[in-house]
């Protein structure tokens, strides 16, 4: 059982909102936050869940409350583990799809994978049905342990390499999976860099450090990122800026401007 508990203000960061955003839609009854003796809200990451879920559905598809709560009453339960249920559209190619495909081509379970990386069963279920509701650091772990890549289950390696030109703006996006964090791609196929455009909302973050094999760059277009590398060593970067570090060193990262910040994020190998 997870038994993790976040308070108000952690919660309200890893959705993307504002506390008092959180404190609106349980009036709203979208959300009921656990309460402590004290009377203290605190929530456990199957109410993250349902907070990132909600934010999706407000921002992306533009719903009101009564909306969202009637699709989030709709979700469909947990499909059974023999595939009876929720089977998967070879033409579907959503992460949470591709995920759930990977998942069962190896024989594994929702269980099987909770157990291996730490991430719940909930937001696993949750991610498979809708590719939303897992941080970008759980995302990592889940897909080494499916032997793939984030850039694999976005689509980003589809096709065949090469010569790969991009006009100004019209960059391909990776499907939206963490709150406030926007992915565009500014080089397609199978190649050994993998060159990104991130767009990061005030607040938004990696939830936590994680790791792989290669090499990474950075260079900054606005706004101001903090790189935390070894859990210990603390880098600010602000437009203009470059850094260059190890993948194997455990890294996470947050937007720190109250802005949005947008930098060039290349990966090589192809492990990111």
């Amino acid at each position: 059982m997870d038994e993790i508990r976040f308070k108000i203000a952690e919660a309200a960061r890893m959705a993307g909102v504002s506390p008092s955003t959180l404190r609106l839609w349980e009036s709203q009854d979208l959300i009921q936050p656990i309460r402590t003796p004290t009377g203290q809200r605190v929530y456990d990451r199957s109410l993250v869940d349902r907070l990132k879920q909600i934010a999706w559905l407000r921002s992306e598809k533009g719903l009101n409350p009564a909306a969202i709560r009637e699709t989030l009453r709709g979700l469909p339960a947990d499909a059974d583990e023999d595939g009876s249920e929720n089977e998967d559209d070879a033409s579907d190619i959503r992460p949470g799809t591709r995920m759930r495909r990977l998942r069962r081509e190896a024989g594994k379970t929702l269980e099987n994978v909770a157990q291996a990386t730490g991430v719940s069963v909930s937001q696993l279920s949750t991610f498979e049905r809708t590719s939303q509701g897992l941080s970008f650091t759980a995302l990592h772990e889940v897909a080494r342990h499916l032997g793939t890549t984030l850039a694999s289950l976005s689509g980003q390696e589809e096709g065949q390499g090469g010569e790969s030109l991009i006009r100004d703006g019209r960059w391909a996006s990776w499907p939206t999976t963490s709150s406030g964090v926007a992915v565009q791609v500014l080089a397609e196929g199978r190649n050994l860099m993998e060159c990104n455009r991130f767009q990061l909302a005030p607040g938004a973050s990696s939830e936590g450090a994680y790791q792989h094999e290669g090499e990474e760059f950075i260079h900054m277009l606005s706004g101001s990122l903090e790189i935390i590398l070894d859990g210990d060593k603390f880098f600010e970067l602000n437009a203009g800026d470059s850094f260059y570090f190890e993948s194997r060193r455990p890294h996470s990262w947050r937007n720190i401007s109250s802005g949005e910040t947008v930098l060039i994020w290349i990966n090589t190998p192809a492990t990111f």
